[in-house]
């Protein structure tokens, strides 16, 4: 019988792989290496451990700290015991936190021992458990309870986790995603990618983000084994690559543009690669082909979002690749591209227009925010995602950037991922991101911000005249500006919002 048979949810990945796969290796962390036997018997411990503490099924528990072995064994707990998880971006700041808790009504939180004195700092009651403390309180005492010997029954259509928008407009929003979507993303996401049990995966992506969550749990489904770095530092992941014999890399654009300027690409082994997967921006084709040049390997571009527990889109590992694509629709979900002016028609085959999604993967709704629901949920099923697309004739996708970032100079629209393309494509840039500047004539202009590449010298002049043979006049950068770095999440997701505020411009 396969592994995936008789699963429910994600809560029953790991007791099926600790079956299937008992004493593999599962989990490496800076700290400690985790056999799928031992990774399920500590989660049967905490799940104890919080039963006994009073959490009970459907209640909603909080998740919040940097990626480590205790974030994953608790996610599990919590699915354990049936209840819902609310994993929480390690880079909020505790009020922000404290909107989530109150929002999603948190009974519990589970979080590292700095984040929970600054949650305590802020007043915060909720009851809580140290993820890096062993005793009282903390999450060892958890763990020395003996394991959880059964689970309660899981509803395929119940809530699985409650996971919170970013919040650029206003307060974030909870997306409750069942317990089908969760495991329906992890599973379709590992058959496109084609992972298995020898696989060997390195990743820095953030645990609560749902992208992270694929991949860790996508690899656990598979029977493959997780490397997981608790922050991303270009050198330590190429050095992991090769420590470990990887045979997959996954991360955010950024991360791929600051392994190829680090000066340990030159001696890094990269020849375990078979494939590596970027996703969560849009990525320029110069470092798409410089890295699958540097690896080997294709470099597998996809989609997604929290309102889709996951990828909504990807390439599928043995059909060609192709590059400046996020690829197609994950079997068993529909994916179109919506014209703008009229959502119940498509945009003609190669003509910007909305990107919309249907399907198993989409979202319960936003956990007591019906309005917001119905604002991005057709009476059709159609989720809006807020992203401008354009298809192929083969059932290609490919972005051309987030609605919200459109800059509009001049009463023309400009759309700031395909400036960031050409001029990544400068040998003195390492990386760049573009956003608007006020302007009294033409109401906004758009204003690069590029980090220079070591030992490099480029003038802003220079780039400006650079785009020129590439880019429509209107299109042009009129601003650049050299920063040392650029503002990102947790993820590695550049924040374009917050550009001219890092760079100290008005605006």
């Amino acid at each position: 019988m396969s592994t995936t048979a008789m699963l429910r949810g994600p809560g029953d990945i790991l007791p099926a792989a600790a079956r299937r796969y008992t004493n593999k290796t599962a989990l490496i962390t800076a700290d400690r290496t985790l056999g799928y036997a031992e990774l399920d018997d500590l989660a049967a411990r905490a799940a104890a451990g919080l039963r006994a503490a009073g959490v009970r099924p459907d209640q909603v528990v909080s998740l919040y700290g940097p990626n480590s072995w205790q974030w994953v064994v608790a996610y599990h707990a919590i699915l354990r015991v049936g209840a819902v998880v609310n994993p929480v971006n390690v880079m909020l700041t505790p009020p922000e936190v404290a909107f989530i808790l109150k929002d999603c009504r948190s009974a519990a939180v589970l979080a590292a021992g700095e984040q929970l004195a600054s949650l305590r700092a802020a007043g915060i009651e909720t009851a809580a458990f140290a993820l890096d403390g062993s005793g009282p309180g903390g999450f060892g005492a958890l763990l020395d309870t003996p394991p959880l010997d059964h689970s309660p029954d899981i509803d395929p259509g119940g809530m699985c986790t409650i996971g919170y928008t970013s919040g650029t407009t206003g307060h974030p929003k909870g997306a409750m995603q069942s317990q089908r979507a969760v495991l329906y993303n992890c599973a379709l996401t590992a058959t496109m990618h084609g992972r298995t049990d020898r696989d060997v995966v390195v990743t820095a992506l953030p645990a609560p983000h749902v992208y992270g969550n694929v991949v860790i749990n996508g690899t656990f489904l598979a029977g493959g084994t997780v490397v997981l770095m608790q922050r991303f530092s270009p050198g330590e992941a190429l050095g992991l690559i090769g420590r470990h014999a990887a045979t997959m890399f996954e991360g955010v654009p950024a991360m791929y543009a600051m392994m190829l300027a680090a000066p340990e690409l030159a001696g890094a082994e990269l020849a375990s690669l078979r494939v590596c997967t970027v996703g969560g921006q849009t990525i320029p084709a110069v470092t798409i082909d410089a890295w699958q040049r540097r690896s080997g390997v294709p470099l597998l571009e996809l989609w997604g979002m929290t309102e889709l527990s996951g990828l909504g889109t990807t390439h599928a590992i043995y059909a060609p690749n192709l590059p400046g694509s996020i690829g197609v629709a994950l079997p068993g979900v529909e994916v179109r591209v919506a014209d703008l002016a009229d959502v119940t028609r498509d945009a003609p085959c190669g003509e910007p227009g909305e990107l919309m999604v249907r399907g198993p993967i989409v979202m319960m709704g936003y956990f007591g925010n019906e309005a917001e629901t119905r604002a991005v949920i057709e009476t059709d099923g159609w989720l809006h995602t807020g992203d401008i697309a354009y298809a192929d004739s083969t059932g290609h996708f490919f972005i051309v950037d987030r609605r919200k970032d459109l800059i509009i100079t001049a009463g023309y629209n400009v759309y700031p991922a395909e400036i960031e393309r050409v001029l990544a494509g400068h040998p003195a840039v390492a990386l760049v991101a573009v956003g608007p500047l006020p302007d009294p004539v033409k109401g906004e202009i758009a204003c690069a911000y590029v980090v220079r590449r070591e030992g490099a010298e480029v003038t802003e002049a220079e780039l400006i005249d650079f785009s020129r043979d590439q880019l429509a006049a209107y299109k042009r950068p009129r601003r650049v500006v050299f920063v040392e770095s650029l503002p990102a999440t947790s993820s590695g997701k550049i924040m374009r919002r917050k550009l001219a505020e890092s760079a100290g411009q008005a605006g």
